[in-house]
């Protein structure tokens, strides 16, 4: 049986939070319908929550038509990360599935609206080589040893140098404000000194912080450990390229009301039109929507991304 969704209030010191955990990861794939929207041609992807999203998702409704590995029927949305790859065996590219994917949303008190619909979003910088390329992008986004102490001088969007003794964890904080009127316009509170209460650019409102907390569990894969740099290597390069997306397929009736999950101390299970309380097993199994094209190959995916990049070179030499 699938783990309880839980309203996790003031775990790890988080105030007004709760998590859906979207178990297992349902597919890679060499798709990214927010920022390559109707190409096969982005580097690979982890994805899991709704089956239904394919390389032109662009709405609630159509993640709603899905299957979903998440343990609330109520939550149909969708989220997925570059792969994560063990490079230790050659020239093999071995994806790594975590372990645990959980989506926390955060900050819940401070909410005026619910996550609109038809939102959509990415954080992190894709092109990220560099600790400077994170900060740039205003991501709050750490890869660290859950439970083990780290080096002062270890970057925060670095992989560790030593071996975990439990898991790999890597974290990713989402925008907290939006516009309603043009829901394509978010950003992050409180990074200016801004009069207005909630903390957000003019014109914008306060939602539930969206948090990604991955965890892998390398003991088997990378039995011997590492000590320097890991064999592990992300689908669009180094650690620093680390990046999140997500498009919201929340019932929406559970959108109103997970506006009411406040409490610091009571558990809560976010009731909706699909499913009230803690229900049961899901009744279906996720899969590729799409699975006659693209890939979930990562040498593939390098092949057609370098197809595209030749196909925009011969364009430009005969325009």
């Amino acid at each position: 049986m699938l783990p309880t969704i839980l309203l996790l209030t003031g775990a790890a010191g988080v105030a007004n939070a709760y998590t859906i955990v979207a178990g297992q990861t349902f597919m890679f794939k060499n798709i990214d319908p927010v920022v390559m929207p109707g190409e096969y041609k982005s580097h690979m992807h982890t994805f899991m929550g709704s089956d239904a999203v394919t390389l032109n998702t662009s709405t609630s409704a159509e993640l709603r038509k899905g299957c979903t590995s998440a343990q609330s029927l109520n939550d149909q949305s969708v989220y997925w990360t570059p792969t994560l790859y063990y490079t230790g065996a050659g020239s093999d590219y071995t994806p790594l599935a975590p372990e645990r994917f959980s989506a926390y949303y955060e900050n819940i008190a401070e909410a005026e609206i619910a996550i609109p619909e038809d939102y959509k979003v990415v954080v992190g910088n894709a092109a990220g080589t560099t600790q400077a390329d994170v900060d740039a992008a205003g991501t709050t986004a750490e890869w660290f040893c859950e439970g083990d102490s780290a080096p002062a001088s270890k970057e925060a969007a670095a992989f560790p140098t030593t071996t975990c003794s439990t898991h790999l964890q890597h974290i990713l904080r989402f925008h907290d404000c939006v516009n309603p009127s043009n829901i394509s316009e978010h950003s992050y509170s409180g990074r200016q000194n801004l009069p207005n209460t909630n903390r957000c650019p003019t014109g914008q409102s306060r939602i539930p912080q969206l948090r990604f907390s991955i965890r892998y569990d390398l003991r088997k894969t990378i039995s011997s450990g590492w000590s320097g740099a890991p064999p592990l290597t992300l689908a669009c390069g180094s650690s620093f390229c680390a990046h999140g997306d997500f498009i919201n397929g929340w019932d929406k009736t559970a959108l109103v009301n997970m506006l009411n999950a406040t409490s610091k101390t009571e558990y809560m299970y976010i009731n909706g039109t699909l499913q009230t309380g803690s229900g049961g097993d899901p009744t279906c199994g996720p899969t590729d929507a799409d699975p006659n094209n693209g890939t979930n190959d990562y040498l593939k995916s390098v092949a057609m991304m370098a197809a595209k990049r030749m196909a925009k070179r011969a364009m430009s030499f005969f325009a």
